[in-house]
């Protein structure tokens, strides 16, 4: 596929700042999808957008988990079933995304938009959430929570993907009581497990473009290495002021392109 320097360049530089923030807070899609489908020839298949999308963010998801589990923030036990649910999940959501391809879409944006609307509230509401780390049950139960979280959020992942990592860091704070910066190291394990899933079965189909992708990557995995250095030494404040910030963002993309399409 031909494509210009200049457009590659602005597509690194994009997957880079993406990686940056996906590292911190989720939500790297936000960035990256849309770029993708404004640089990409018209007509390229939804499928291959996301399979090249995949590639990229699963270099900064690496990147990223590996920071937070080098600095301990989780132990290593508490990742194990997590990131297994999230490959399953992400499995079966990569089915439904070629089974469904753009049919989902009239529906699944509004309800999208819903559920970020509502994680944005409740955020704002409790000023507290996320600030302390008071776990809501014991080991056991919070491990079969987490388990289900990744498994329902990584099938999300597979489908459709921007939002996942806002949405499980939400869901670790508000369901677990984990503070943000724990919920942001769970998170990024899980995100890391569902993309590394996704990317697998893309690619196995051919649903990407290297060059674009692995171009991509590196400035993926440079910006998710300073974002999870940026959100260790920060910690939990900065990831809370983050995450309203890229899930109000996130709304108004979802918002924006919804109107788009009833246009």
């Amino acid at each position: 596929m031909g494509m210009s320097l200049t457009t590659l360049a602005l597509l690194v530089l994009a997957a880079l700042l993406a990686g940056f923030i996906d590292a911190i807070v989720g939500g790297g899609g936000l960035i990256t999808i849309p770029v993708l489908t404004f640089c990409l020839p018209a007509g390229t298949l939804p499928t291959v957008i996301l399979g090249t999308n995949k590639v990229v963010a699963c270099t900064g998801t690496t990147f990223a988990a590996g920071q937070f589990v080098r600095a301990k923030v989780l132990h290593w036990r508490e990742l194990v079933l997590p990131v297994a649910m999230a490959m399953a999940g992400a499995s079966l959501g990569v089915s439904l995304a070629y089974l469904l391809q753009k049919r989902g879409d009239a529906w699944f944006r509004p309800m999208m938009i819903i559920l970020m609307v509502v994680m944005l509230a409740f955020t704002l509401l409790k000023p507290d959430l996320g600030k302390l780390h008071a776990p809501k049950y014991g080991l056991s139960h919070q491990r079969t929570l987490a388990a289900l979280i990744a498994f329902c959020v990584g099938c999300y992942d597979g489908f459709f993907g921007p939002g996942t990592g806002s949405i499980l860091i939400f869901l670790f704070v508000a369901v677990l009581g984990f503070d943000f910066l724990r919920a942001s190291a769970l998170a990024k394990s899980v995100n890391w497990a569902s993309n590394f899933a996704s990317l697998v079965l893309f690619v196995a189909r051919g649903s990407w473009l290297p060059t674009v992708a692995l171009a991509m990557a590196v400035g993926n995995g440079v910006g998710g290495y300073l974002g999870a250095r940026t959100a260790l030494s920060k910690g939990s404040g900065l990831v809370r002021i983050v995450f309203i910030v890229v899930v109000g963002a996130l709304i108004l993309k979802l918002g924006w392109d919804t109107l788009l399409k009833f246009k």
